[in-house]
């Protein structure tokens, strides 16, 4: 019997046509979820977020609610496909046990298919325009304004055939939340001034988005489809087709906006799920009083269906080559396939995604990586609507090249059909079905929790797909075995009908057609006739390409641990000797059978050069290399690791089933025991190393942090010291040398927490000192970076950027606090979430500088600050405006400060307890809360 955590839902359905669902957390006594149990003991389809694959990562610096994430892949894509309206809400540090937020979503059953030809972008200007006020609450920001005073927040996205917008808030005021929502789909204002200031925000997005090649990527495949079909449509929408073309061909933008809403925003087009600690009962009473007022306009949804075969044309079966905007070299083959929507239930792209993009003895990328040909290779469909929808679903295979792989790609891509021909001869193999099956079902059966905005965002979305019995189920489980089905979608997998984009720098000046809206540069040419003649043969099979053994790594005993020591509310140290400690805790609250083990290796060489600083990001990326074919099977078994940079050591984070757990720290540990490395691997990773730093450096936001850091911090390397130092060269007895003097003397840190008897974690740190041989460090605890005392002054620091083509701009205007105590830093937290509301309104809803605006708590290595930041383009605003808008914002709300009420202030400080306050949903959260209250320095989670 499979368990899944869910709150017992009642569906509804309004008269009004509107379907929603309702889920109560109050079915336990302590809101804990309940365990509803489904029919068939099936398992989840993988989802595997990119913060989570495992591999090796650089650590983002240490200042407290940072607006970047910091982590990043060098072999992933640097921007998500989907119109998203990216918030830059500070990440809330959760704390305690009282209760979650309270949250909603609402997905509307059309998108950007829908836009109009003469209106490109108008799905996606309509979803900025319904937040702008209502009738009932005409304050442009007021929704904004409440969530903000109650601990909230609100998110909205467009894709190709949904439109879904969500918020949390406390439960307290949840019932007002819902009605100030509401309202946007019943009577939503769209005033004409917002109209106009609007349209430079989703400008601005779009100019944000520009310098993405996933982006750019997509909207040149989008390009390729036939006239007439929605795929070639411009999604995105700027100033350009929303403002100046309309008004130069006598177009009404705000009519045609509202006609558009009332022929789309339809009650029988919408789903909606609400999610609190009230009953069942009360949540239907506040649904159907408060969402039977939005409208339905009696008209049958549009359909697309009926538009099959969008990329059967002779430009889709063709050589694309692509001049990127980061330094990179991929190869992405890509097949059209018919919708694959309806066999949710068999799943066979994710049967077949499964076995292209496994990592372990007789895979693509084992075979590749062999040959220093590719570094990482990605196959399978993404479920947004770009990759599938109603006319087609994508199956796409993105190899990333190393520079010797960019010159071989056609061989590279006889490879990728070598296998797949393989898998069409050998057909679906039921013991691989099983095994994914079993493996998922493991995870299915003991999923965790997810924050609850997230959670009915991904339901409200479902239930557009799926019929009622399955809107639980329908997106994670795997039903149905039938060979018939995945054989069908893996014949289709041929050379013949594949699409080649070939992205690499070194096309640059010969590309000379240029995408429309991307301005993305490119040429186009016949397959090679010698490869395209050895594909329309019976071509032979690679002998070293073959299906993956079974697995050792899967969980088979379930079972929680007793206690071997009184249970603490926090980690307590079990060991302490001159070589490390271990922290631990058992859990007693999710009663899951998963663990997380965090060690960190610290060592003072690091931050020594700048030389030091790359050799240990070498030396790193190598070791995640030597692992990756080893650790694959613990990784497709739902046990993740991560190898982190850290500033002062590396990071090792290993997650998962415990059951299996310790074999996969073990074999990282015996792989950096017995660290080796061939020349070819050192001269491969150490050019993709060049290219990850300048794609870094090629970016705004990440070069203004750099800057900021290195001014601030002594003893900082900056990126650019960091580039210039792998420029010049490393030699292969630098790295060996480095690798042998930080082996020798360490001190590990480490944190077990979750099904382990304490006496089992000790056994961590044991198993790191023996292996590991090193000796003691002096001083254990690294000290952090001095920081810069700042002068009373304004001190300006201009940066020109990197990326001539790129009119993306940041300005950041930071304030130094200095060091102060924890009652400080709370009253920085409080006037920073206080400032969020008013800093959006004026910045970016009246002044329109940027997309992305917010202010920042920072913790810069135990120093207290705060900034504020506006991404803004050159080409509409120079830096000097934005930082006077920027300090003219701040004298405004000092005024505001001054008439703050006792009242209003109280209410601030209860958002900000509750915010700390709310309850963790999953161990993962516990774990991430033990490190930040911990001294467990330099991790990033």
């Amino acid at each position: 019997m499979i368990m899944i955590y869910v709150q017992f839902p009642r569906y509804i359905k309004l008269q009004n046509g509107l379907r929603a669902l309702l889920i109560s957390d109050l079915n336990n006594p302590d809101g804990s979820p309940c365990a509803v149990a489904s029919d068939e003991e099936e398992e989840s389809e993988a989802c595997t977020d990119e913060d989570e694959d495992s591999g090796a990562e650089i650590e983002d610096d240490q200042e407290g609610y940072d607006d970047d994430g910091g982590e990043y892949d060098d072999n992933l894509d640097d921007s998500d496909s989907e119109l998203e309206e990216l918030t830059d809400k500070e990440e809330t540090k959760k704390r305690n046990c009282t209760e979650k937020q309270s949250a909603a979503a609402l997905c509307v059953g059309i998108g950007s298919f829908c836009d109009p030809e003469d209106l490109p972008g108008l799905a996606h200007f309509l979803e900025h325009m319904v937040f702008m006020g209502s009738s009932k609450y005409p304050d442009e920001n007021g929704f904004d304004a409440f969530l903000k005073k109650h601990g909230g927040s609100d998110n909205a996205s467009t894709d190709c055939e949904r439109t879904v917008f969500q918020f949390d808030v406390q439960r307290k005021y949840f019932k007002e939340a819902l009605d100030r929502w509401a309202q946007f789909f019943i009577h939503p204002l769209m005033i004409q001034d917002a109209i106009d200031r609007e349209v430079e925000a989703v400008d601005s997005e779009y100019q944000l988005a520009r310098p993405s090649d996933t982006n750019r990527r997509e909207m040149l495949f989008g390009s390729l489809a036939k006239t007439g079909h929605p795929m070639k449509k411009f999604f995105w929408g700027n100033a350009d087709t929303l403002k100046h073309k309309p008004k130069k061909n006598g177009i009404d933008t705000y009519t045609r906006l509202r006609e558009f809403w009332q022929r789309y925003y339809s009650a029988d087009y919408m789903t909606l799920v609400v999610q609190s600690k009230e009953t069942l009962d009360t949540l239907e009473k506040w649904v159907t009083e408060i969402f039977l007022e939005i409208p339905n306009n009696d008209l049958p949804r549009p359909t697309f269906s009926h538009l099959a075969e969008p990329f059967d044309t002779p430009n889709f079966h063709k050589l694309y080559r692509v001049v990127p905007v980061r330094k990179t070299h991929s190869l992405n083959i890509t097949w059209a396939l018919p919708p694959q929507e309806q066999y949710y239930r068999v799943k066979p792209l994710h049967y077949i995604s499964w076995l292209v993009g496994h990592e372990g003895k007789g895979s693509v990328l084992s075979y590749l990586r062999k040959k220093f040909w590719a570094l990482a290779l990605y196959g399978g469909n993404n479920d947004t609507g770009f990759e599938q929808n109603s006319t087609y679903s994508i199956f796409s295979i993105y190899v990333t090249l190393t520079d010797e792989g960019y010159r071989h790609f056609y061989e590279v891509a006889h490879v990728v059909f070598q296998y797949l021909k393989m898998l069409q001869k050998t057909g679906p193999v039921q013991r691989i079905w099983e095994e994914i099956q079993k493996i998922e079902a493991n995870e299915f059966r003991y999923q965790e929790q997810t924050d609850p905005v997230e959670y009915v965002e991904s339901l409200c979305e479902d239930m557009q797909l799926f019929p009622k019995e399955d809107i639980l189920t329908g997106d994670q489980l795997l039903f149905e075995y039938e060979p018939e089905v995945i054989a069908e979608a893996l014949n289709q997998l041929c050379p013949q009908k594949a699409n080649l984009i070939l992205l690499s720098a070194s096309h640059e000046g010969q590309c000379h057609l240029k995408e429309k809206w991307f301005g993305t540069q490119y040429s186009v040419e016949d397959i090679d006739e010698h490869w395209s003649d050895i594909w329309a043969s019976d071509f032979v099979l690679n002998p070293d390409l073959h299906l993956p053994e079974e697995n050792r790594y899967i969980a088979t005993d379930f079972a929680l641990k007793a206690p071997d020591c009184p249970q603490t509310e926090y980690p307590v140290s079990i060991l302490s000797t001159q070589h490390g400690c271990l922290w631990y805790k058992k859990d007693d609250k999710f009663k899951i059978p998963k663990a997380y083990i965090y060690f960190h290796l610290i060592s003072p060489l690091i931050q020594q050069s700048a030389e030091n600083v790359v050799l240990f990001d070498t030396f790193v990326n190598i070791f995640a290399h030597n692992l990756a074919e080893p650790a694959y099977e613990a990784d497709v078994a739902e046990l993740e690791y991560k190898l982190v940079v850290g500033e002062h050591g590396l990071i090792i984070r290993v997650k998962g089933f415990n059951h299996k757990l310790p074999l996969l720290f073990q074999l990282i540990i015996d792989h950096l025991a017995d660290f080796t490395f061939a020349p070819e691997v050192f001269e491969m990773i150490t050019e993709q190393l060049k290219k990850s730093y300048f794609n870094i450096l090629i970016k705004p936001e990440p070069l203004a942090k750099d800057i900021r850091l290195l001014i601030l911090e002594h003893g900082r390397w900056s990126m650019t010291d960091k580039y210039e130092t792998l420029m010049k060269g490393l030699s292969i007895d630098s790295l060996l040398l480095f690798v042998k003097a930080f082996k020798s003397q360490l001190f590990a840190e480490g944190l077990v927490q979750g099904n382990f008897t304490s006496s089992e974690s000790k056994e961590f740190l044991n198993y790191v000192v023996e292996k590991l041989q090193f000796l003691p460090q002096v001083h254990p605890c690294p000290v952090q970076f001095q920081v810069v005392d700042l002068p009373s002054a304004h001190l300006l620091c201009k940066v020109k950027t990197l990326n001539k083509g790129d009119s993306n701009s940041e300005v950041t205007v930071y304030y130094q606090s200095g060091a102060r105590s924890l009652r400080e830093y709370s009253l920085m937290e409080l006037l920073v979430m206080y400032m969020e509301e008013p800093c959006f309104d004026f910045l970016r809803t009246k002044q329109t500088l940027g997309y992305h605006v917010y202010p920042t708590c920072r913790n810069t290595s135990g120093i207290l600050g705060f900034s504020v930041t506006v991404a803004t383009q050159a080409t509409k605003y120079n830096s000097e405006l934005v930082d006077r808008k920027i300090e003219e914002f701040l004298l405004c709300f000092e005024e505001k400060l001054k008439q703050l009420t006792e009242e209003a202030f109280n209410t601030q400080v209860t958002a900000l307890i509750k915010l700390k306050e709310c309850e963790d949903s999953h161990l993962g959260e516990e774990v991430t809360g033990t490190v930040d209250r911990s001294h467990y320095s330099a991790v990033s989670v």
